[in-house]
């Protein structure tokens, strides 16, 4: 009877540790489940919003679609749109936003603009002193491979992003209030010649890139310009905040050397002196022409 009772006990014990073992199977389940869920609709623009952060208050999507990044007399026109997204956390008692990076890594994407002009704008052959390098920059001249893209990159992570809604939306001053966003910012320049690795900036100096929709108040020689807050309408019901034809703008920003083009950052004086580098702040602007998207972290969430 003894050995019976044990293994009844032993029977009943091995199956409630199946049952239990079926329902932590159920909740890990419902688990990947959510976490491989993505917003459906007009909130599907915020699919790479980071939501499953518990610090994640609200989701922001800002599409730059015109305007130029202008580095003394060197202007490369926006023409490829790029995108800024990711999530927002709780302001602090100064406004700032925390800012959380894009599920997919691509909290700014990598979208190459056309530098007019060129690699002949850049880079004379003759001015390389270098023989072999010289020699590679005829050799690309003559295959006609003579562009140059640039890529405006973050060069810190997404957290060191400052955001501030508030100034978002406000065509205030700067200063004497912050600027509504900053990206640290580094510009890749690519075309063979250079190589992989030619940037303008970089995460121990980057370019920090302070734009907002108020006036500028830039060192000389650069003036005041004015940036505009655009057109505010709602979508899914209230729930999606748009913002159309807004302008975010910048020209009190400096721009350090460059480092790494061509063999060994044989080019970087070139490159340097073409474009006037370092460039102090007050010779620098940027105008970002673009429309944003934000909605709360439930809202979005709830559409899955």
């Amino acid at each position: 009877m003894r050995k019976h009772r044990i293994m009844g006990q032993a029977g009943t014990h091995s199956r409630k540790f199946v049952m239990v073992a079926a329902l932590m199977g159920l909740a890990a389940l419902g688990m990947a489940s959510s976490a491989l869920a993505t917003p459906t609709g007009e909130f599907s623009v915020f699919k790479q919003c980071p939501i499953n952060n518990e610090e994640v208050k609200g989701c922001l999507v800002s599409r730059a679609e015109s305007g130029e990044l202008k580095i003394k007399s060197t202007a490369v026109p926006i023409v490829n749109t790029q995108t800024l997204q990711g999530g927002l956390g709780r302001e602090s008692e100064t406004g700032q936003e925390p800012f959380f990076a894009a599920k997919n890594g691509e909290t700014l994407s990598k979208t190459s603009q056309k530098v007019p002009g060129g690699l002949l704008g850049l880079v004379k052959c003759n001015e390389i002193g270098n023989i072999i390098l010289r020699i590679s920059c005829e050799a690309v001249f003559e295959n006609g491979v003579t562009g140059v893209n640039a890529t405006l990159e973050l060069a810190k992570p997404a957290s060191s992003i400052y955001i501030n809604e508030d100034l978002l939306l406000s065509e205030l001053p700067y200063p004497p209030y912050p600027p509504a966003l900053v990206l640290p910012s580094k510009i890749k320049l690519e075309n063979p010649l250079l190589g992989n690795e030619c940037y303008i900036g970089s995460s121990s100096e980057p370019i920090e890139l302070a734009l907002t929709t108020g006036a500028t108040s830039p060192p000389a020689p650069n003036k005041s310009i004015k940036g505009k807050v655009g057109e505010i309408t709602t979508k899914a019901q209230g729930e999606i905040l748009v913002i159309k034809h807004n302008t975010l703008v910048g020209n009190a920003f400096a721009v350090p050397k460059a480092t790494g083009c061509g063999l060994l950052g044989l080019l970087n004086g070139i490159i340097d002196s073409k474009l006037g580098l370092p460039s102090a702040a007050g010779n620098n602007t940027a105008v970002l022409n673009n429309t944003v998207e934000q909605a709360g972290h439930y809202a979005v969430e709830e559409s899955e």
